[in-house]
């Protein structure tokens, strides 16, 4: 059994030195940290399986990111984590370690940085068989020994349901604010309504609600066929009280380009799925601005002479380079 060096550590329960409880205190300290450098936090997440959450997650990352944001997409759907494969990115997570041993994430372009679970398999095909402590603390690990930086935006992919994953987001990043998808039919939105009311339960603001496939566009004519009927996420958003971000129809082309990894509702094609796409993008925007902070200007030090570079204005006083 370890002991604690400086010899003050006579408790054996919680706090003591090498505890399991310190070891969650640091981390909660490295969660802190790193999530006070990421100015929106968004949870995507649905009651309903296959209504194209990871879609929305994806193309809404990168959709910010060619806005110039700086943004981080992270795919907590454990169980089924296909971000890096819709992104093209078959790459492994095998940077080096940062000087205080955080992990470098995948990086798709200069302002998107994305993390996955599968990145960090060697097999991508094995299972991921875990239940909830694993998962939670898999969670935790994405954001305190992840190296995110200074972020506008984090996106985070949830699987569907209001289990493990999405409970985990919501108690650890208390500010993250839900972005609901469902697709029109009446069965989605009975599982629906189940997350907005988890939300509820455990405090998490909504951002809105966006329904996805709502009409089929016809290759061919861009015509649209409600195939699976349209209005029924804004009628939910009104039922609910929350913004409705719009309607986003299927196209065959968002198929080929997942499979492609090559995203399409963000790249800026002629079509009417792009466009919706665009419109709600734009709200995203607009529910959630990112401020520029303002810039800090060092107190002037009435000591200092005239014309002089003083060093000592925004710390302590170097005597090579003030003359106060």
């Amino acid at each position: 059994m370890s002991t604690c060096s400086s010899g003050t550590c006579g408790s054996k329960k919680a706090s003591g030195c090498g505890s399991a409880d310190a070891a969650v205190a640091q981390q909660n300290t490295a969660i802190a940290a790193s999530l006070d450098r990421i100015k929106n936090k968004i949870l995507v997440m649905s009651g309903k399986g296959g209504v194209g959450k990871s879609t929305v997650s994806v193309n809404l990352a990168l959709g910010l990111a060619q806005k110039g944001y700086k943004v981080g997409l992270m795919d907590v759907d454990l169980h089924g984590p296909d971000i890096v494969r819709m992104l093209g990115m078959p790459g492994r997570m095998d940077g080096e370690l940062t000087k205080d041993g955080k992990m470098p994430p995948l990086q798709y372009n200069d302002h998107l940085k994305v993390i996955s679970l599968e990145s960090m398999m060697e097999n991508r095909d094995e299972p991921i068989i875990w239940r909830g402590p694993l998962k939670n603390q898999a969670i935790r690990q994405f954001i305190a020994d992840v190296n995110w930086g200074d972020l506008d935006y984090l996106v985070i992919d949830a699987p569907p349901g209001t289990g493990d994953e999405p409970m985990t987001v919501a108690h650890t990043i208390k500010d993250a604010k839900a972005l609901v998808v469902t697709t029109p039919q009446n069965i989605a939105l009975a599982d629906v309504r189940k997350s907005i009311n988890f939300c509820k339960h455990v405090s998490m603001k909504i951002l809105g609600i966006v329904e996805n496939m709502s009409g089929f566009i016809c290759p061919h004519c861009d015509k649209t066929v409600d195939i699976f009927k349209t209005g029924g996420g804004e009628q939910l958003a009104t039922e609910f009280s929350v913004p409705f971000l719009g309607r986003i129809p299927v196209d065959p082309r968002v198929v080929v380009a997942g499979d492609d990894g090559k995203p399409y509702l963000s790249s800026g094609a002629t079509s009417p799925a792009v466009q919706a796409f665009e419109a709600f993008l734009a709200k995203v925007e607009k529910e959630l601005p990112v401020h520029a902070a303002a810039a800090s200007i060092p107190l002037a030090n009435p000591l200092a002479k005239a014309g002089s570079s003083c060093g000592c204005g925004g710390g302590p006083c170097n005597p090579n380079t003030c003359d106060c």
